[in-house]
């Protein structure tokens, strides 16, 4: 196996582990197993620390397929709190709001979740990785700032309502979405508890697919470790 000519390898990245810890983690045991040759490795679409699933992870020359990678469709599978957000509107912060959900029903629920399917704008999360004014919107949010952010266009292509458990202290419902390169799904949590007129953050987030990946192809890092320790592994470029 020759990692340097360049591979694209799909994992399902582990809860609480971030994106550039994983690529980490490969880079050290390849450059472990080619004897200390050291060798590019990148991700395509970062996943955040809170959500598993498939990451993409090219190495040597195949990061130049990055970009391309990135563009394909991601699919995922959510849970969402509703009643309540919290800053991140996922579970990174504590609850800082909370709303009425006497109201709504699984009828709602269904209606609600059509107006984001098709061509739409949306916000990014105060604490995101776009960039304003030069800056992070998360380093502005962690600093107590308000990160003026501007509506970026995307697609969802699909967002089905795949359980609604509504009768309980705290209600939720699991969502399935389909969509483009940028789609922030902590943002359309937020989106989707304000249609409801309520509130909403993501409790659980997993990526099933980028592109032609799907998680059922995906290797965990223990297993990618052990495959590796197998296999033969080139510390040379091919001459051609």
């Amino acid at each position: 196996m020759n990692f340097l000519a360049g591979q694209i390898l799909a994992f399902d990245k582990p809860l609480g582990m971030t994106s550039f810890g994983l690529v980490a983690k490969v880079r050290w045991l390849l450059t472990r197993r080619m004897d200390g040759r050291r060798i590019k490795v990148g991700h395509a679409g970062t996943l955040d620390p809170l959500a598993t699933g498939v990451l993409l992870i090219c190495t040597g020359r195949a990061t130049k397929q990055i970009p391309q990678l990135q563009l394909g469709v991601k699919a995922y599978e959510a849970t969402l709190r509703l009643g309540a957000t919290t800053p991140s509107f996922d579970l990174e912060h504590d609850i800082d709001a909370t709303y009425p959900t006497q109201h709504i029903t699984r009828e709602m629920v269904e209606q609600a979740l059509k107006r984001f399917e098709g061509d739409i704008m949306q916000v990014p999360p105060a604490f995101s990785a776009c960039k304003t004014g030069g800056k992070r919107a998360y380093d502005i949010a962690r600093k107590g700032g308000s990160p003026e952010l501007q509506a970026k266009p995307l697609r969802i292509d699909e967002i089905t309502l795949t359980d609604c458990r509504l009768d309980c202290a705290e209600p939720e419902i699991d969502i399935r979405v389909v969509c483009s390169k940028g789609t922030y799904i902590r943002a359309l949590a937020r989106d989707i508890g304000e249609a409801l007129g309520s509130g909403a953050h993501l409790t659980a987030l997993k990526r099933t697919r980028v592109g032609d990946y799907n998680i059922e192809a995906c290797q965990t890092l223990d297993d990618f470790e052990l495959w590796l320790n197998t296999i033969e592994v080139e510390t040379q470029l091919p001459e051609n």
